[in-house]
């Protein structure tokens, strides 16, 4: 199955196209705000290049976060317009899990920085194919670093371990390099071919797994309880 899977949940996303699990393509981009038409002018370079036309794509695969919020967004919103507009099926995976297939690890805790002195989190116990241990949540590290009872087995993943590596190798954590902390695209695609129940049954009322709440709504709840 053609497959096109987007991931920009992080600061550094990706797409990849690919025929099951076996690449064909795949790129890294930065994701902004406001660029969601710089993620699809790269799916239309990618496409030429691979001289695949629109119209081949089978499946669509997209990172459900969570992450930052906008970035989820970009890859939801497309995700579900490509499908309306061509039919397609559409599959969802967490981008923690999507880390822990990049990894190439058996006992991974994936992190992403949440801000506020917060990570997401989900450790995988047994592979990114098994139900994680614990997760996705948005914690300090310190409780991360509770949760897992024998550190120096775990290794740990993404933008929100490097960030707090100090606190996780004193509990005698190992730290991946950042280039294994990122949600590959390709990552997502294998992920499609071994986890069948990521399929989106209800396109319309599916949405990506955020974890918290976004600060405008955070904001608003704030406004709304001081009267």
């Amino acid at each position: 199955m053609l497959s096109l899977a987007l991931e920009t949940s992080t600061g550094l996303g990706g797409i990849a196209l690919g025929r099951g699990d076996a690449l064909i393509a795949e790129c890294a981009l930065a994701v902004r705000a406001t660029h969601s038409e710089t993620v699809l002018d790269e799916v239309e370079r990618m496409l030429s290049r691979a001289r695949i036309g629109v119209g081949e794509i089978e499946r669509l695969v997209v990172g459900a976060g969570p992450g930052s919020f906008t970035g989820v967004r970009i890859s939801a919103a497309l995700a579900k317009g490509w499908c309306h507009a061509r039919g397609v099926p559409l599959f969802a995976y967490s981008s923690l899990r999507a880390v822990a297939a990049a990894a190439g690890r058996e006992r991974v805790c994936a992190l992403f920085d949440a801000r506020r002195g917060e990570v997401y989190g989900a450790a995988f116990a047994h592979g990114p194919l098994e139900a994680p241990l614990h997760g996705p949540a948005a914690c300090g590290i310190e409780r991360w670093v509770e949760r897992l009872e024998d550190c120096r087995s775990w290794s740990f993943a993404g933008e929100g371990a490097i960030r707090h590596r100090a606190t996780i190798e004193a509990c005698g954590g190992r730290v991946l390099a950042p280039f294994l902390g990122v949600p590959r695209a390709g990552a997502l695609l294998w992920l499609a071919e071994r986890i069948p129940a990521g399929r989106v049954v209800d396109i319309d009322g599916w949405e990506p797994r955020y974890v918290r709440s976004s600060g405008a709504e955070r904001q608003a709840g704030r406004r709304g309880g001081s009267g």
